[in-house]
């Protein structure tokens, strides 16, 4: 798998730095050679990271990436940049009925099945860099021991009890039939095709005895009902405990709204008791007496993955999964998954009795779209994880853009013209620029970190951090490069304050706002070869200044484009450093100091494979077509949703694009995703209230500030506008030139 840890360089004696345990990162990809167990240590912050395990039956899409493993190795490599302990658990969710019924359609056992696409899986994962600390899977024997040891606890304090279920049984196949081994017409709708679970096109959920005609999927004869005896988990009786557990932890940990309003949402309706065995053959067998033939429910049995990777990780995986003083627990997920980690899951561990270590935050995600429409396999349509690699994009672009494009609290689209404007506009000519400007120009100084000129305001780490200039409107007499430090100071606390809330999104958009404030700064000191031949101490300063900044930009990058920090590290000749632990900007890089070559972090897409790329992965009207023919006929209500998604990825083709975004067009641009957050939060509270004086008011400061967010957006539209006819008017390339 990739590795979890920036890449660090062989010694050498031309390096000049801070070399504090504090400033340089405690783990890289040197000390985790010794191949120690990462354990919890006493006293120091502990986190323990997973990612909903991937369901191994196909090949996972942009938007499963996004919404579990890619946001997951995000925070865990923040989390080590702070130099916190910290182990990131992920593997193959392998058990289920959807497992069994796809090794039929494909003509393979289960086990054949799993192993094949548990292999797809760790090499997609390894291309987008994902660094796991451990990646495994959940038909193990650990799997099997852990889940009928807290299935048998569940038992012992009387969280269970026998019950006797109704089931269709297929006489010619002589088993029972899970609700996808059965086919048939729609009780609702008459539609002749109808499955077990749920009618593909009238959208009702169903049961299985409910169907008309029913059918054996694997024999196509017609069942019988049949009575089968089944362990139920009386999660009602775990509700008091599960909900006030879940409303402390909530309080605690941030959890998101939406994982929030799921969660109550299941307290308010009441939890019911539900089976957590089934009569399959594929699973952990059921470890009681008489039910032998019968395996565990795939969701109760799916959970219990994680620390069961981790027992396969290390033997002593209890100091981690039992240990709730010490280790702190984060988990990330799609918003469909989240009850069975919010509720379901918490339940069965508290009904042990015993010490788990249990959820303090959960990170949920809505869906990602693709092109206006979803991302199909059969249709070949959106791009997949195999697949992505063929574009000979670099993993860090991929990264980027769907990080960009988190679908933290409504829908979002892929939609391939952004993804060609966000790269040559933002990575290109925002970051890119200035990394490769500054580093360029070290040729005029044979590569190595000048002295810091005599009188000069500039000081090194020895004598503490740089000297900031006081507030805007209050900083009058101020330098240029106190104010650029003091510009640096506050998006550096806002990038730790935006990870620290697990605000992935908005903590990617601070880091690119330093960058572009970094290129104003070469734009203020009047950054060319006139400057180095003519002012040289201030050509001195800003190359100080902005070596540092590119040192401190590395571990800011690092969580979102690994890579991407490991080439800067290569280009500086640095070892990979920590975030500064008291969020302020010092000159930690010496003179004396000799840097690598310079090199290109990222290059220009050409606009035309916009057309190119729709045609080859869908989304263009051949395809779209096609995949309407399939599809099964739509509701009023999914088809006035479609229409919606399909306007909006127009809006987001003709959108006016600005290549090289200012900081007050930054600073706009994360002010009206901020205030269309605070939007979304009043409409959902008001929808919950139910006391009428409260929600009146609620209502109320509703329209105040979702005028407030029209006015934002009218203005942001306006600026976009301005920048992007100012650029058309001047022709600016896409990336300035570096000077000679």
């Amino acid at each position: 798998m990739a590795s979890p840890f920036p890449v660090a360089l062989p010694v050498s004696e031309t390096r000049a730095h801070n070399d504090s345990p504090s400033v340089l990162m405690k783990v890289t990809t040197e000390t985790s050679a010794k191949n120690q167990k990462i354990l919890p240590q006493q006293g120091e912050p502990n986190i323990l990271v997973t990612s909903a395990l991937p369901y191994v039956n196909n090949v996972p899409h942009l938007g499963n990436i996004i919404g579990s493993t890619l946001s997951a190795d995000v925070y865990a490599r923040y989390s080590r940049t702070r130099n916190r302990n910290t182990l990131y658990i992920c593997g193959t969710d392998e058990y289920g009925t959807a497992t069994e019924t796809k090794a039929l359609e494909d003509g393979v056992t289960p086990q054949q099945l799993v192993d094949k696409y548990h292999a797809v899986h760790a090499k997609v994962y390894e291309w987008f860099q994902l660094g796991f600390d451990h990646f495994g899977r959940t038909t193990t024997p650990k799997q099997t021991e852990i889940a009928q040891d807290i299935f048998l606890k569940l038992h012992e304090n009387g969280y269970l009890e026998e019950k006797s279920m109704t089931q269709l049984f297929c006489e010619q196949c002589t088993r029972f039939l899970a609700d996808r081994y059965v086919e048939g017409i729609c009780p609702k709708c008459g539609y002749d095709d109808a499955r077990g679970d749920q009618c593909d096109k009238c959208g009702q959920l169903l049961d299985a005895i409910e169907l008309v005609k029913p059918r054996c999927k694997v024999c196509s004869s017609a069942p019988i009902q049949k009575e089968s005896r089944h362990m139920f988990l009386r999660i009602d009786n775990l509700q008091p405990l599960t909900e006030k557990w879940a409303r402390a932890a909530a309080e605690a940990g941030g959890w998101s709204s939406n994982g929030r309003q799921i969660t109550e949402s299941w307290f308010r309706e009441g939890l019911r008791p539900f089976s957590l065995t089934r009569d399959l053959k594929w699973g952990v067998p059921v470890p009681i007496k008489g039910m032998e033939d019968k395996v565990l429910y795939v969701w109760f049995d799916a959970p219990i993955g994680y620390p069961s990777i981790t027992a396969n990780y290390t033997d002593d995986w209890q100091q981690w999964w039992k240990n709730p003083d010490n280790v702190k627990l984060y988990q990330f997920m799609g918003k469909d998954n989240v009850r069975f980690h919010t509720v379901i899951f918490p339940s069965c561990l508290i009904g042990t009795k015993e010490p788990w270590t249990m959820l303090h935050h959960i990170s949920t995600t809505e869906y990602l779209q693709y092109e206006g429409g979803k991302f199909s396999k059969s249709r070949n349509v959106g791009v997949f994880g195999d697949k992505a690699g063929e574009l000979g994009l670099s993993p860090s672009v991929w990264r980027y853009y769907l990080l960009a494009n988190r679908p933290e609290t409504a829908d979002s689209q892929f939609a391939w013209r952004d993804f060609i404007a966000r790269n040559n506009s933002e990575l290109l000519a925002n970051l890119g620029n200035f990394c490769n400007r500054v580093l360029t120009f070290m040729k005029k100084y044979d590569l190595t970190v000048p002295e810091i000129p005599a009188g000069s305001e500039l000081r090194t780490y020895k004598e503490g951090p740089l000297v900031a200039a006081p507030p805007a409107g209050e900083d009058g007499s101020a330098s240029v490069i106190a104010k650029y430090v003091r510009d640096v100071n506050a998006l550096l606390a806002q990038y730790i304050e935006a990870m620290e809330a697990v605000k992935i999104r908005s903590g990617l958009q601070h880091m690119m706002a330093l960058s572009a404030r970094s290129n104003l700064f070469l734009v203020e000191m009047g950054f060319d070869n006139t400057l180095f031949t003519e002012r040289r101490e201030q050509c001195d300063e800003v190359m100080l200044v902005t070596l540092n900044v590119i040192w401190l930009l590395s571990v800011l990058i690092h969580p979102f484009m690994p890579e991407t920090c490991d080439s800067i590290l290569k280009q500086l000749d640095a070892p990979p450093r920590a975030v500064p632990d008291d969020g302020r900007f010092q000159l930690d890089l010496l003179p004396g100091h000799r840097i690598g070559k310079a090199a290109h972090l990222f290059k220009r897409i050409d606009e035309a494979e916009e057309d190119v790329w729709r045609a080859q992965f869908g989304g263009s009207s051949d395809a779209k077509d096609a995949a309407k023919a399939d599809a099964p006929a739509m509701s009023k209500k999914q088809a006035m949703k479609a229409a919606k998604a399909a306007k909006k990825a127009a809006e987001e083709r003709n959108k006016v694009v600005v290549k090289n975004k200012t900081p007050e067009l930054l600073d706009l641009e994360a002010r009206v995703a901020s205030q269309g957050d605070r939007v979304k939060q009043l409409k959902d509270q008001t929808k919950k209230e139910a006391e009428a004086e409260q929600k009146q008011k609620l209502e109320k400061e509703t329209e105040t500030e979702l005028k407030a967010l029209l006015e934002m957006k009218t203005e942001l539209s306006e600026l976009t506008s301005r920048l992007a006819k100012l650029e058309m008017d001047a022709e600016v390339p896409a990336s300035a030139p570096a000077p000679q």
